[in-house]
């Protein structure tokens, strides 16, 4: 049986970040938007991805829709990861391995809800 409280902490640690992720594209988006562009893709994509940052986060702490949006995350994490991949980079390469790890932590979200319905 899953514990109450360990189940939303863990819910409100994971929204933490996401918004985080929120507040740093809507105050500095410059950085994103820079690294979207050094990989060919246009930088308005950080908008998009400031609204999944946040209606994820939203969600995450509602206890809402919880297995879809542990795929939708951990999928969100796998690709942000590629930004990352930078093996002469210690930072970028540990930001790539906690994105998988993060990536991992929404798929057990994700079966775990599944247990609690």
């Amino acid at each position: 049986m899953i514990n109450r409280f360990e189940w939303a902490f863990g819910r409100y640690l994971l929204a933490i970040l996401f918004i985080a992720g929120t507040a740093q594209k809507a105050i500095n988006p410059d950085p994103a938007q820079e690294l979207l562009v050094g990989f060919g893709l246009p930088e308005w994509l950080v908008w998009p991805a400031l609204v999944f940052n946040a209606l994820a986060a939203s969600l995450l702490i509602a206890g809402k829709f919880l297995r879809a949006i542990g795929w939708a995350l951990a999928l969100y994490c796998f690709v942000t990861s590629v930004f990352h991949f930078v093996p002469s980079d210690p930072w970028q390469m540990s930001i790539f391995v906690k994105n998988w790890a993060l990536a991992g932590g929404c798929l057990i979200l994700s079966a775990a809800s599944v247990s609690r319905t």
